[in-house]
């Protein structure tokens, strides 16, 4: 199976995405919702969180994992898959999703873009440095938009001051620069918004989900690596794994995913 892994609901998003695009392999998504959120932990804490479900995707016979999540991508992924796996798991790959949206981005020939994250993923500066890698030119503006998650996961997608808060963040990024062409939506909770973040961005600013995107660079690599595509199967089923309680977790996960979903709950710690 293709392991997914989150700190909590976002990662559904993406995985949604994938399944739409890839919906013949075998999926296994494991949400760390007892310890969420991750944002506000040490990098230290969130490498040892990651790695521990990473390790536990890989013992249930995952050969790929995907870290759906940017806080665990940005502080993470990198020693992961520069310590953990030459040492643990050299066979096996981990990837996330911030590189493949970066790419994307970089591919659309986009000048100004604005990047909506949490406060940890905007702290680390990973998005700044993963365009100077890919196109210096590319000028990259950042917001952290620290009330989106916990409106999302309160259910209030509608409510009249959501699209008031979304005005917000995005005049003070706006604000940064005027001529912003692209604006990434670079927390995978976000894109249970992205008509309220349409609706008010000027005419001509692109909104982009990371899901799509994640999906198709998915696609394209396991095109490239075919050694990698036979260890997978294909038999389109789908386990959701969870730290928390898997009733509360079956309710909002549907939110997410889009269909219903009966989680199975696991622990981390005992691990």
């Amino acid at each position: 199976m293709i392991g997914f892994f989150d700190s909590g609901f976002g990662g559904l998003t993406v995985l949604k995405s994938v399944v739409n695009l890839l919906p013949e392999y075998d999926y296994l998504y494991l949400g760390d919702n007892a310890r969420v959120p991750y944002g506000n932990r040490s990098q230290n804490i969130v490498y040892e969180f990651t790695r521990q479900a990473v390790d536990f995707l890989f013992k249930q016979g995952c050969p790929l994992v995907i870290i759906a999540c940017n806080t665990a991508s940005s502080r993470a992924l990198r020693r992961i898959q520069q310590e953990f796996l030459p040492e643990a798991y050299p066979d096996r790959r981990v990837l996330g999703v911030i590189r493949p949206a970066a790419e994307a981005i970089a591919e659309r020939s986009c000048r100004k873009i604005g990047i909506l994250a949490t406060e940890g993923v905007i702290t680390s500066g990973i998005y700044i440095e993963e365009f100077k890698d890919l196109d210096p030119s590319i000028e990259v503006f950042q917001q952290a938009c620290p009330l989106l998650v916990p409106i999302i996961e309160a259910g209030e997608k509608d409510w009249e001051g959501t699209d008031l808060i979304i005005s917000k963040y995005l005049g003070e990024l706006f604000d940064q620069d005027g001529e912003i062409d692209t604006i990434l939506l670079a927390c995978t909770h976000y894109p249970i918004l992205h008509e309220n973040f349409e609706r008010q961005v000027p005419l001509g600013a692109a909104v982009l989900d990371q899901g799509p995107i994640v999906a198709k660079k998915l696609k394209d690599y396991l095109t490239r690596y075919p050694a990698l595509d036979k260890k997978l199967t294909k038999k389109g089923k789908r386990l959701f794994l969870t730290t928390d309680a898997s009733e509360k977790f079956d309710h909002l996960a549907r939110v997410f995913y889009g269909k219903p979903i009966y989680s199975q709950l696991i622990s981390l710690e005992s691990f």
